[in-house]
Parts: structure tokens; sequence; C-alpha cells
């Protein structure tokens, strides 16, 4: 188990500004698209941010590493989070795992858009599709 802040490489006292721009910073580095072999270190990454970011997520592995205490990387749930629309499916992989698609439309539309067009997507392609179309309905044609 890294620490995240290593992943990172920002001081544990970093402001959230500083831990977003070294986020960027790394993203544009070990991109896929730009470094094929650094895969892995990007999905570390995009872990490590997804805790790093958000406050209470990371106060919570704060504690936890104070105590050291070392869970594996993945997103939080989100805390009491519940729609009224039925459930969709949950993901089984990825820094998401364990969500509902719903979830992950209201939290990351991005992420879920990047689903949409990734083979790990797949089998959830026609929920994603008609989460997008919630989240980004068609625009009124002008004549």
């Amino acid at each position: 188990m890294r620490d995240l802040y290593r992943v990172l490489q920002v001081d544990p006292a970093a402001e959230p500004d500083v831990i977003a721009a070294a986020y960027r910073v790394l993203a544009r580095k070990l991109h896929p698209d730009r470094a094929a072999r650094e895969a892995e270190r990007m999905i570390e990454l995009n872990q490590a941010y997804a805790v790093l970011r958000d406050p209470s997520s990371r106060a919570r592995y704060d504690r936890d590493r104070a105590l050291g205490i070392q869970q594996p990387l993945r997103v939080p749930e989100p805390d009491g989070v519940r729609y009224s629309a039925p459930t969709t499916g949950r993901l089984d992989f990825g820094r998401y795992e364990g969500w509902t698609l719903r979830d992950v439309a209201a939290r990351d539309p991005d992420y879920l858009r990047w689903l949409s067009r990734h083979a790990s997507g797949a089998r959830h392609r026609t929920e994603i599709a008609a989460l997008l179309r919630e989240l980004d309905p068609p625009k009124a044609r002008s004549r």
C-alpha cells in the first residue's frame, strides 16, 4: 500500500489547490495516451486524487494514516446519496467499484462519459447512454 501523498508527490499538509495542481501535472505526464507503460501508475494516481480531493475522505484517510491503518485504494461510497429513480447496475471495477451508475453520474459525469467510450463500460452501455441523455439533453435545432 502506497502513501497517497507520495503518489501525488505532495506534502501531507498541502492545500487542496496544490493537490489538484499536482494531480493535473502528473495526469498529463502519466496519461496512457502519452505513456502506455504508465497505465498502472495512472490508475493509482486517479485513486489517490479521488480520496484526497474530497475533504471528508481526506480527513478519514489522514486519521487512518496517523494510526497506521492501511486501506485499499478505492473511492469511498457517496455519503447519504439516495435517488427516487430506480437504481442501475453497480460497477464491479475501477475507482468507483460498488457505486451505481447513477451515483457516478451525479458525482463524476466526466468519468461516465469516458466509460461510455471505453471497453470496460461495454456491458453497461445502455444504462450509461440513458444517464448521459439525462445529463446532456439534445440541443434544440435552430433554423
